[in-house]
């Protein structure tokens, strides 16, 4: 009998202008994969979320498909991610995902797992911070949220705008995840293992933790591939998919 699994996956930023994308999130709704515990999406499922209210034609077709999957397959875990940090109970209701805070820690069969989205990571980077720390605060985004859609769309757009010119002008170390703050928070919750995305690097990094081998998984973007972890009792794997 096949080994129970868990699935990861992080950055997919769905989005209607790349269909790609969309279309092999679907193909894994619509797998049916057998022996699966549960599927973790670990932040940035879709581009952009300006409101559970804003849910385009698109995209809407998606959300039946998830719900399938979380009342016949398996639950789905969500961590938040700095795309779609606006994702509310409404989504939550139609789908059937459940929230997690971005610190999480798990049972992986016998191992103690930390899973986050990464941002929170990239301490180097002050800009990301500072915006971070602002969208993340609950009167900015009761404020965004009592706009209209046109107008937050409008301000999404601008900021991605900036963003982008904002990230090819910093270097590349800047964007990653800072070694000595990833240690800290590991060690902070007595865990080995790190599950993470945001940075579109997938990887797996050995490190040391409490003087024990750690190791950092890294989820790539939905892009050109997909990447996934699979975690069973007997192994952890990064993989193309």
């Amino acid at each position: 009998m096949p080994d129970l699994h868990t699935l990861f996956i992080a950055d997919l930023h769905l989005d209607p202008a790349h269909p790609a994308s969309l279309n092999r999130f679907h193909q894994l709704l619509n797998s049916n994969p057998r022996h699966l515990d549960a599927l973790y999406i670990l932040g940035d499922l879709f581009e952009f979320w300006i409101g559970d209210d804003a849910l385009t034609s698109e995209l809407s077709p998606t959300l039946p498909l998830i719900k399938q999957f979380t009342q016949n397959i398996a639950p789905i875990f969500l961590i938040h991610g700095n795309r779609d940090f606006l994702l509310g109970e409404d989504f939550a209701t139609k789908t059937g995902i459940r929230y997690l805070p971005e610190e999480h820690i798990i049972d992986l069969y016998g191992q103690k797992a930390l899973l986050m989205h990464g941002d929170t990571l990239c301490t180097d980077d002050n800009d990301y911070q500072a915006f971070r720390c602002k969208v993340r605060n609950p009167e900015w985004q009761t404020g965004f949220l009592a706009l209209s859609i046109a107008d937050r769309q409008h301000m999404a757009n601008e900021a991605r705008t900036v963003s982008k010119q904002l990230n090819r002008e910093k270097p590349a170390d800047i964007l990653d995840v800072n070694q000595q703050a990833t240690i800290r928070t590991m060690e902070k919750h007595h865990s080995c293992l790190l599950i993470h995305g945001h940075t579109h690097r997938p990887a797996v990094h050995q490190m040391s933790i409490h003087g024990k081998p750690g190791r950092r998984f890294v989820l790539g973007a939905w892009h050109a591939t997909a990447t996934i972890v699979k975690a069973s009792k007997n192994k952890i794997i990064l993989l193309d998919i």
